[in-house]
């Protein structure tokens, strides 16, 4: 295995080198190297559990609070699904040269548009080992190199995670160096990164909106925005009772520290009576606090007064702020003005409010009568996923390895020369 160099600079050189080869690799030989990878995690997993706890340790000492605590933790459930996701996207479809256009122009030369990988892919993230491994295996799968910084909070996880896969593309006598990590140089390892023109062709962010707003804004690199999820659930007046009050549990309390968490919900006034008794109880059986307004507090005593910061909080905790209102109109302005653009559901049983609904929200995934849980590469048949793109160039939504891709045409021609 290739020996690590000494600076962010050399590491993101190295990775360069590296994707001209990766890029080269036949979908035989990624999909080998996937397998690689998961068998060696798995074989690694007590390892990457001992340093994971290392990193525990010291978020709890830190108090870095129970959303970043769950987001940062793996045990061996964790491990193993972090396995069977690097099999699953290894035995995706090999997203590399698709013939996406053709076309034979009147002079003879014919064109095809096909389908390139990026060469290489930065992502910046905070305490999520999980996305050590999902993007990794979703660019090596789409023919590309990757540099990583998921941040001082996940460290050691990262370090033992980052191991076991260039060990693994060692074994198949592939270039180690088309895995690569800056979280040992710390923010400067960050400032680097995002300054890397030219050695890195795209950077995907993850994490708070902080740190999202600060790689877009300072990157030299082009960015491919993920963003927070102050996502939505409208309950409209056709709503069902017992539909309403699993989904909306299922969305906020499952896992609460997730981006497609909801985060609020807007119940119409004609429902509320009978939909928001029982879903304010389930949800406290659920150990969810709930910040509502005085329509919301009239159907239980211990509801938060809710504030204008509420409607624009993602809380990625088990707390949930709720209002009454008057109108589907109501709902969608409410939305339009405090959405991220993430993921918003309406519940409802009136095909011409779903129809509206559907058309007129601006999120980059839109449901009806379903939870937000589902915007997620993995249940969306991608594998895993790079991140939810809330932006509207290029990708968005979960995003896949058709989104590691870029195209280039090809020009086959006889001669020809352009008068």
């Amino acid at each position: 295995m290739t020996t690590v160099v000494a600076t962010a600079h050399e590491r993101m050189l190295s990775a360069k080198e590296a994707a001209r080869t990766i890029g080269l690799l036949t979908a035989e030989q990624k999909t080998t190297a996937l397998h690689a990878i998961a068998s060696q995690i798995e074989v690694d997993a007590d390892a990457i559990i001992a340093a994971n706890g290392e990193d525990l340790a010291r978020g709890r000492e830190s108090s870095i609070g129970d959303a970043l605590l769950d987001r940062l933790r793996l045990d061996r459930p964790r491990v193993a699904a972090l396995a069977t996701a690097v099999r699953e996207v290894a035995d995706l479809p090999d997203p590399v040269g698709r013939v996406l256009d053709e076309r034979v122009l009147p002079n003879g030369l014919r064109l095809s548009k096909v389908s390139v990988p990026f060469g290489v892919v930065g992502s910046i993230y905070e305490a999520r080992p999980n996305v050590t491994v999902d993007i990794t295996a979703l660019a090596l799968q789409s023919g590309n190199a990757v540099v990583l910084r998921g941040g001082s909070a996940a460290l050691h996880s990262n370090a033992a995670l980052v191991r076991s896969m260039r060990t693994a593309l060692a074994s198949q006598g592939i270039d180690a160096d088309a895995i690569q990590s800056v979280d040992d140089f710390g923010r400067d390892g960050a400032r680097a990164l995002m300054h890397a023109r030219g050695l890195v062709d795209v950077l995907v962010p993850r994490g708070s909106a902080q740190l999202i707003e600060t790689v877009v804004t300072e990157s030299t690199v082009p960015v491919i925005e993920t963003g927070a999820g102050v996502v939505h659930i409208v309950v409209d007046a056709s709503a069902r009772a017992d539909w309403a009050r699993d989904i909306i549990v299922n969305a906020k309390a499952q896992r609460p520290s997730v981006c497609n968490a909801v985060e609020t919900v807007l119940v119409h006034q004609d429902a509320a009576e009978r939909v928001l008794p029982g879903v304010l109880v389930a949800l406290k059986q659920a150990g969810v606090t709930v910040h509502g307004d005085e329509r919301t507090a009239r159907y239980d005593g211990d509801v938060v007064p809710a504030t204008d910061d509420d409607w624009a909080t993602e809380y990625l905790s088990l707390d949930l702020a709720v209002r009454v209102v008057d109108d589907l109109d109501e709902a969608l302005g409410h939305i339009r003005r405090y959405s991220t653009h993430h993921t918003e559901s309406i519940l409802t049983q009136d095909d011409d409010n779903a129809a509206r609904f559907l058309a007129e929200v601006d999120s980059a995934v839109v449901m009806v009568n379903a939870s937000t849980r589902f915007t997620d590469g993995g249940e969306f048949g991608f594998g895993a996923e790079v991140g939810i793109s809330t932006q509207k160039l290029h990708a968005r939504g979960p995003m896949g390895l058709a989104e590691l891709t870029s195209t280039k045409w090809l020009a086959r021609g006889d001669g020809q020369t352009r008068g």
